[in-house]
């Protein structure tokens, strides 16, 4: 039965470019023979064709072509349209022959640790999208990934929540690097390691930020800290820092959790 399962799966990833070329040597052109022969002559011809093609060469099995937001995009004004985000084609890893190696082994897994792996799984492949969008210049929504995973946009939002609850970095999607939503998670791994002392620098290489939106953020951080020392209540911070009502709470609460001394009596609790 295992050899069954890895039949069936193991076939896909083999429809490839180099085997094209020794079925055609072997059918078109009957060069018979050693069969290392055809395939050290088919390894030649991938290796020619990738110096004169790299860009095809990306498209390799798996891959799919996607239209997305481009990162020369900034932060939308109210009322930008999606139609006006300037659009980037990236090339994306969606199946690799790892995918298909896990499919094999757990073919004839048991129903709740393949439960167990499928989410770990889908958590995997959704990072390997955002990361090579990222890579070439895109960002991708939570609505492509749900779509491109058939999974729902809710879902999406949980897969996100658990890598960012076990993993150090930030996956770079369109609602965080374009700062939409309302939940602060990249405020607050950029405060985090802040407050551990790390050079801006290095939070931006780890959050995968620039180094001047890292700057603004802790900048924002500070002063707000500055102005909950110096007794201001939220309206006046708004008046002040120009900043909206819901970011000044982002802040505020993450002043509180470093800094909890600096929490009213009435609110500790």
């Amino acid at each position: 039965m295992k050899v069954e399962a890895r039949n069936r799966y193991s076939s896909i990833p083999k429809r490839n470019f180099r085997n094209a070329i020794i079925r055609l040597l072997e059918d078109q052109f009957k060069i018979l023979g050693s069969h290392k022969v055809l395939q050290m002559i088919a390894d030649e011809i991938v290796e020619l064709h990738k110096e004169f093609y790299p860009e095809i060469e990306k498209q390799s099995f798996g891959h799919i072509v996607w239209r997305t937001t481009s990162s020369n995009c900034k932060k939308p004004s109210y009322g930008k349209r999606a139609e006006d985000y300037e659009a980037k084609t990236v090339i994306l890893p969606l199946v690799t022959e790892e995918d298909i190696e896990w499919r094999i082994k757990s073919f004839y897994g048991k129903a709740n640790a393949n439960c167990e792996k499928q989410l770990d799984r889908d958590i995997k492949v959704m990072a390997r999208l955002i990361k090579s969008t990222y890579a070439q210049g895109g960002y991708i929504s939570n609505a492509e990934l749900s779509v491109l995973l058939n999974r729902s946009v809710g879902t999406i939002g949980r897969y996100l929540k658990k890598y960012h609850e076990t993993h150090d970095d930030i996956l770079p999607t369109k609602g965080i690097m374009l700062d939409q939503g309302s939940k602060p998670t990249h405020k607050a791994s950029i405060i985090n390691l802040y407050e551990q002392g790390y050079p801006e620098v290095d939070i931006s290489r780890l959050t995968m930020h620039t180094i001047d939106s890292t700057s603004r953020y802790i900048k924002h951080y500070k002063n707000i800290k500055l102005l909950m020392e110096k007794g201001f209540n939220i309206m006046e911070m708004v008046r002040v820092t120009g900043l909206g009502r819901s970011t000044i709470i982002q802040y505020r609460d993450l002043v509180y959790l470093y800094h909890p001394k600096l929490k009213p009596k009435e609110e500790k609790n």
